[in-house]
């Protein structure tokens, strides 16, 4: 799922969101006295959303913004099109700063390079299937047998061409998310904001929603900012991940990262019920290679061979059925070993002790 060409699309930095009658005020007191969100609270009757957070997402990337409730992820999903506006801070997206924009050139942006997804399938009932996913192109004024060819493409690519001219009511839970995610892209936007969109979903329609994500991002190659709570979720689909606490950014990765080396107790306590087979893979198990030959000599001609990115799943099972170490390579090229001790200390540390 990595992303390719790796220029930046979004890109916010230093973004506070402050709800108060004098957020500016508060801010000023934040910076000079140092206050704590709870402080601020109770002295100035202001709640911190978002605590200067800056970031960056690339050209095809899904980035997974997460943390539990209050944290302020869906708050700051609202600052990239501006439906909050920020107490401070700037907001570029493809070269566009957002919030010298006016009012009429905001809208248009919306319209043109943003499209948003949220938990509520929010689809008009008075509408076909098709005219929902039509709207955004009709909005934009497009030739009604033109937005409904383009409308009618999306859907096939959804799977749902049969349901054009069906009502919402008349569809599953599932099928209402997928118009609603097919409606977004119908406008084909540079930039895709998801807010918890799979969340009210019983398991088995969200799985299989994720599943259908994926496939579709392949695809299409959206930059999409992901938010969810669910760390499963997260490191499912997304590229890299961001954990939020407190409207604070506590750390940005990859889920390997992140499991890996977490940046404080919260997040160790955050990610310590994932499993790290389908996370953790050959380069961050691996010991250097001259270092283990120092110790123990020349590799044997006859060592099982993988490649960096091979999961540690699938290395403890060639261990089981065989005692050798195995050699890591990247490209071609001989970076590492791996030991049945390497992944032993590997697979302890993931374990949570009581």
């Amino acid at each position: 799922m990595s992303p390719e060409p790796a220029d930046t699309v979004v890109e916010i930095s230093n973004v506070w969101k402050i709800f108060g009658a004098n957020p500016q005020a508060a801010l000023q007191a934040i910076r000079d006295r140092g206050l704590s969100k709870a402080e601020v609270l109770a002295e100035m009757g202001a709640v911190v959303g978002v605590a200067d957070v800056s970031l960056s997402v690339k050209r095809g990337e899904i980035f997974c913004i997460m943390g539990l409730s209050g944290s302020g992820k869906s708050t700051l999903v609202r600052h990239f099109n501006r439906l909050l506006e920020p107490t401070a801070g700037k907001i570029e997206i493809e070269g566009t700063d957002v919030m010298a924009l006016d009012p009429k050139a905001l809208q248009a942006f919306r319209n043109r390079k943003i499209g948003m997804v949220f938990q509520n399938f929010a689809l008009m009932p008075h509408r076909s299937v098709l005219d929902n996913v039509a709207m955004p192109l009709e909005i934009r004024q497009v030739a009604k047998n033109e937005r409904m060819r383009q409308a009618a493409a999306i859907l096939d690519i959804v799977e749902l061409g049969a349901w054009g001219s069906k009502f919402a009511h008349e569809l599953s839970g599932g099928m209402q998310q997928r118009v609603g995610l097919a409606r977004a892209l119908a406008a084909n936007p540079d930039v895709l904001l998801m807010d918890e969109p799979f969340s009210a979903l019983d398991p088995l329609i969200r799985r299989q929603l994720q599943d259908e994500f994926i496939r579709l991002s392949k695809i299409l190659k959206k930059t999409t900012i992901f938010i969810t709570h669910d760390l499963d979720e997260a490191v499912r689909i997304g590229d890299r991940i961001a954990i939020m606490r407190d409207g604070k950014m506590v750390q940005i990765g990859t889920a390997e990262d992140i499991v890996m080396h977490p940046a404080d107790d919260y997040v160790a306590d955050f990610v310590a019920g994932i499993s790290r087979l389908k996370v953790v893979h050959a380069h961050a198990v691996m010991q250097p290679l001259s270092q283990y030959t120092a110790a123990n000599g020349p590799v044997p001609s006859d060592v099982p061979r993988v490649d960096e990115s091979e999961t540690l799943s699938n290395l403890i099972n060639m261990a089981i059925d065989d005692e050798k170490p195995i050699l890591v390579q990247d490209g071609g090229k001989d970076v590492g070993i791996i030991t049945r001790a390497d992944l032993l200390r590997t697979v302890i540390e993931g374990t949570e002790v009581s």
